[in-house]
């Protein structure tokens, strides 16, 4: 048995290393424009997922979601992240688009991470994707109030749906019964 176990060890880790050297070697595509094989979106989004849990602080908002604070943390994505991520015109973005991955539409898709995760993500950037991390051009304030927008767009008072509205000529998503807005989050690719 014992052989058979330091077999299969041997075999993993020959195709490990010959994985690494058809990589090195460049017989994989690099190119951001054709989609990924399922397998490396598989183990991306997976260590993506397990850093995070293992290296962001689970801390709560120190900012209060009031009306004020989610009306800035609309202005500052609007200003700072729509570019990437899809307008307040509930419109994806051509140029998150072209990314690899392409950035997430977060009106369209909004995020159900909580708020310690989306935080973390924004302040510290995601490698190998195109986001940036933003600790060093918002305040930690800033980066705040956007996590409160982001992680309530379905919900938003109605002072700040107003708001929305006024400003995009679009109204805000509104969650339905079922907790989202009635997308496939899935899709949004």
């Amino acid at each position: 048995m014992r052989k058979f176990v330091l077999g299969v060890i041997f075999m993993l880790m020959v195709m490990e290393v010959g994985g690494i050297g058809f990589d090195l070697i460049g017989l994989i595509h690099k190119n951001a424009n054709t989609a990924p094989p399922q397998m490396e979106t598989h183990f991306a989004m997976s260590a993506m997922d397990n850093s995070m849990e293992r290296h962001a602080a689970r801390v709560n908002n120190p900012v209060p979601p009031t009306d004020e604070n989610l009306i800035e943390g609309l202005k500052i994505y609007t200003t700072n992240c729509a570019q990437c991520h899809g307008g307040l015109d509930r419109q994806t973005s051509v140029l998150g688009k072209s990314f690899y991955p392409p950035a997430p539409s977060l009106i369209l898709y909004p995020l159900d991470d909580p708020e310690w995760h989306v935080f973390y993500a924004v302040r510290t950037g995601i490698r190998y994707t195109g986001m940036p991390a933003w600790d060093k051009t918002l305040s930690e304030n800033d980066i705040w109030k956007v996590t409160a927008f982001l992680t309530r767009v379905e919900k938003l008072p109605s002072a700040v749906q107003d708001y929305w509205q006024k400003s995009s000529g679009t109204a805000a998503p509104v969650e339905d019964a079922e907790g989202h807005e009635g997308h496939n989050h899935a899709d949004h690719k």
